[in-house]
């Protein structure tokens, strides 16, 4: 998809129609951004500190949810794309003189507005609980790019796939790939405290890569030096991958 100004204009456009839904659908927009903060709540609080960490846990779980924050409802996007194929609304669009891919840009880039209130209400919730940035603003910043970059990767990813299953109902089907690369990562615990071979399944994950990165920026406990590299790599090789076919999938609709 060139990048034009017709196409920029195009893609806003589908921005503020996304913005739009949000205003008629309070609810779903905020169980969207405080489901995260309450599993922050959850596992810092009820179930405890994860195995493995040593030093105040808090400071080794914020960075791990905030990235896993960034693996989260991606469905709500996939549900939304499928549903416009199913209703026509897609087709309707492909007949007006608008730019091949403008729709899931603005799609993509309303859910990447909501991203990053996610973020910033996840970031205001663990200081209310006690947890501290330890590095500079420059630091801080590069956290929250690396979060994005991560975030924006996985929406395309997810993007393919709703296009691929058509439908809302294999949603569902679909989505359930997406809990594996939550949940095996380092998110919520150390890969020193888990079997050798899931240990090391974990430390390739590449949500696990990007939390090593954002504990490192941001001075918390299982931070290393090295992984900043593979944060950016992993993301960005993605993008290469399913941004392309995602434009091209939906291209292909209806011919």
């Amino acid at each position: 998809m060139a990048v034009s100004p017709h196409g920029l204009t195009d893609s806003w456009t589908m921005t503020r129609r996304e913005l739009a839904h949000w205003a008629r659908q309070p609810g779903q927009l905020l169980v969207a951004l405080v489901f995260p903060v309450l599993l922050l709540l959850m596992f810092g609080y009820l179930i405890g500190g994860g195995r493995g960490v040593t030093g105040a846990y808090l400071d080794y779980l914020v960075p791990g949810m905030l990235a896993l924050t960034m693996a989260f409802g991606l469905e709500g996007t996939m549900l939304n794309v499928t549903q416009d194929l199913t209703k026509g609304v897609i087709d309707r669009f492909r007949s007006l003189p608008m730019a091949d891919g403008a729709v899931l840009v603005g799609r993509s880039a309303a859910d990447m507005i909501q991203s990053a209130a996610g973020l910033a209400l996840m970031a205001g919730a663990a200081c209310a609980l006690g947890w501290r940035v330890h590095g500079g603003p420059g630091a801080f910043l590069g956290a929250v790019g690396l979060l994005l970059l991560l975030r924006f990767a996985m929406l395309w990813v997810g993007i393919h796939l709703a296009l691929v299953a058509g439908r809302p109902e294999m949603v569902q089907a679909v989505q359930i790939l997406v809990w594996p690369v939550g949940f095996l990562s380092n998110a919520l615990a150390t890969p020193d405290a888990m079997p050798d071979w899931l240990g090391t399944a974990v430390q390739w994950n590449p949500l696990s890569r990007t939390a090593t990165a954002v504990r490192d920026l941001l001075g918390g406990q299982g931070g290393e030096p090295g992984h900043l590299w593979a944060a950016v790599a992993w993301p960005l090789g993605l993008l290469a991958v399913f941004f392309p076919l995602a434009v091209r999938k939906f291209g292909r609709l209806g011919r």
